[in-house]
């Protein structure tokens, strides 16, 4: 069953390449349609999906899971610990360029289903050109139709979309099939031999057309990065039984279809099939390109939530969508940015051959990424040799460098689109992560240290009054600036205090046993450190009162949470540039509230201002 909901949520966008990636090969290179030309590009697309799909990422880039959990940042968060394997520069290198693939994994994913849906509309244009007028507003339609079903969570789109998909597959290879019943021949495009050839007879035109070619295996980083959704076998053996046999079968098709009919290159998924069916076909391309823009929306969820926990982006509200799989969430900032922007690259590009020129760029280069850190875990985590983890690693970088070097020459035609969105979003996590690491040094750079405050209490008694205060802080052993300010405006203390740090783990989920560390600090203060994995929201009252421990008990009617709230200065101090911060501090008034963010009862909540300068 999970097989079934991995089809509909992480092999949608692989699955929906035939129906524009064969078509814009040819287009790409500017090749005339010949037996040459059509089983070459075949060939390297058969080649394509074997060493990227199969080998890289289902044999190898998913053994690099971090607990379950797939993704380049959830790759960058097994390097990023500090470690004696390598230096603090060579580390935050690495760690710098995962970040910056996880930025452009989200210009990826505004183009797919953008591009996926355009190109199964405008099959209604085979039917009738008359048609043409109404691709363009019935592709957005569509695609706000499926940005607004995303609330329901992706069990229940998985559960909704498998089966529409195991039809949409057994419908490619019954079509390849047909096609190559009358040209048998084409079998013969499996052979590297084919690719090699093409490759020699036209280097330019071959070279030109891998741009395209790389359509074919897009979705691989989506399918890594939605591994923790469903997990590592069912999405293996839904690659192995279903997928993989009947892309084959259809691009082989097509093949031998151009082959015997060269005017068919203009849309040759459509022209394979008999003119009876077309309507139907068009209506279950349509089906299949809206499950097909689920790949990269889970896996902007996903990767999302990663970037809050690890501290690369401020709070956001996450909706965890089923009740027994953790990883499965919603974020509704995150789906409404990206319904925006992909309906308005529909009206921007208008066809999917205009966005197809725009595709590939972000994606080969957070595969080149992918590689790198790759070889950084082969060596470190895996405890792989220098010529193994360099051999692997260098016959990855070489086919990922050969895509790349070919999209990259898309950059004026649209591939500069991808590419900004990309810096963008590195822009935001990286000063996001910046501006935190300031605002913790100017807070806690002149604190005071939990236990000189209890020591200066003790010999200067202050009132306590009944009750327990949580003090939310975010390094343990300081005391938290909002105490202070509590102290200095009331001058009284509760009878306990309980100091709550909340921590993320390098690990996608930390078991409840080891969820939380007390310390007694005597005088009636206690430090609580609570951990959550980074795919964990923090529920602080919960794990409180899930504390067994015989020098903490928590009475949650009995407390009141104290949050400090900063307040951003932008100054001419050393530390960024004015507008990094500034963007922080638009950042930083935007993010969700840490009371709701940490679950805490509203009406027992008090926010503690405080004026920060950078």
């Amino acid at each position: 069953m999970l097989s079934v909901g991995a089809l509909g949520v992480v092999y949608g966008d692989i699955g929906t390449s035939p129906l524009y990636a064969l078509r814009e090969s040819f287009a790409a290179g500017g090749l005339e349609v010949s037996r040459q030309a059509a089983f070459g590009v075949a060939s390297l697309m058969f080649w394509a999906m074997m060493l990227i799909v199969t080998v890289k990422y289902l044999l190898v880039v998913m053994r690099a899971d971090n607990d379950g959990e797939g993704g380049i940042l959830a790759l960058t968060a097994l390097i990023s610990p500090t470690s004696q394997s390598h230096s603090g520069r060579v580390r935050w290198v690495l760690v710098a360029l995962g970040l910056f693939g996880t930025a452009l994994l989200y210009g990826d994913g505004m183009i797919t289903p953008a591009i996926s849906v355009l190109a199964a509309i405008e099959g209604f244009e085979v039917v009738t050109p008359a048609f043409a007028p109404y691709v363009v507003p019935l592709a957005a339609v569509i695609l706000i139709g499926l940005f607004s079903i995303q609330r329901r969570g992706t069990a229940s789109i998985g559960s909704m979309f498998g089966p529409v998909m195991i039809g949409w597959f057994g419908v490619l290879a019954v079509l390849g099939v047909s096609q190559i019943a009358s040209h048998p021949s084409v079998i013969s495009a499996l052979s590297p031999t084919w690719a090699f050839q093409f490759v020699r007879s036209d280097p330019a035109g071959a070279f030109l057309s891998l741009g395209a070619i790389f359509l074919v295996v897009t979705g691989s980083e989506a399918l890594y990065a939605d591994m923790g959704h469903f997990g590592r076998s069912p999405i293996r053996i839904g690659w192995f039984t279903l997928v993989f046999p009947a892309l084959t079968l259809n691009y082989l098709g097509q093949a031998a279809l151009i082959t015997e009919d060269p005017t068919a290159i203009d849309n040759p998924f459509f022209r394979m099939a008999p003119s009876w069916s077309l309507v139907a076909l068009v209506v279950l391309a349509t089906l299949a390109t809206v499950i097909a823009s689920q790949a990269l929306i889970t896996g902007a969820y996903s990767l999302t939530m990663q970037a809050v926990q690890l501290g690369y982006l401020p709070r956001l509200h996450v909706d965890h969508t089923s009740p027994r799989e953790i990883g499965q969430v919603y974020l509704p900032t995150v789906n409404w940015v990206l319904m925006a922007a992909c309906v308005g690259l529909v009206f921007a590009f208008r066809s999917s051959a205009n966005l197809a020129a725009a595709y590939g760029v972000a994606v080969t280069a957070t595969m080149l990424i992918t590689t790198a850190l790759l070889y950084s875990v082969m060596r470190n985590r895996w405890g792989w040799g220098p010529v193994v983890s360099g051999a692997v690693t260098a016959l990855f970088a070489a086919v990922d460098a050969a895509f790349f070097s070919a999209n990259i020459l898309k950059v004026a035609a649209g591939g500069w689109f991808p590419l900004a969105v990309g810096a963008a979003a590195f822009a935001v996590m990286s000063t996001w992560r910046r501006g935190r690491e300031l605002v913790d040094t100017k807070i806690m750079g002149s604190g005071l240290s939990i236990e000189r405050f209890i020591a200066s209490i003790a010999a200067h008694p202050q009132e306590r009054v009944p009750g327990t205060a949580v003090y939310m802080v975010r390094k343990p052993g300081t005391t938290p600036p909002a105490l202070l300010a509590n102290l200095r405006s009331n001058e009284v203390l509760h009878e306990t205090i309980v100091l709550v740090s909340v921590r993320t783990a390098d690990v996608p989920v930390v078991p409840p046993a080891r969820r939380h560390a007390v310390h007694d600090l005597g005088e009636g203060y206690v430090q609580v450190v609570l951990i959550y994995g980074f795919t964990e929201e923090a529920h602080v009252p919960e794990a409180l009162a899930s504390i067994v421990d015989p020098d903490f008990g928590f009475d949650l009617s009995d407390a009141m949470f104290f949050l400090g709230k900063e307040s951003i200065i932008v100054t001419d101090e050393p530390g960024m540039a004015p507008w990094r911060e500034r963007l922080f501090r638009f950042m930083q008034r935007n993010a969700t509230s840490a009371a709701i963010y940490f679950r805490l009862p509203a009406d027992q909540v008090m926010e503690v201002g405080t004026y920060v300068e950078l």
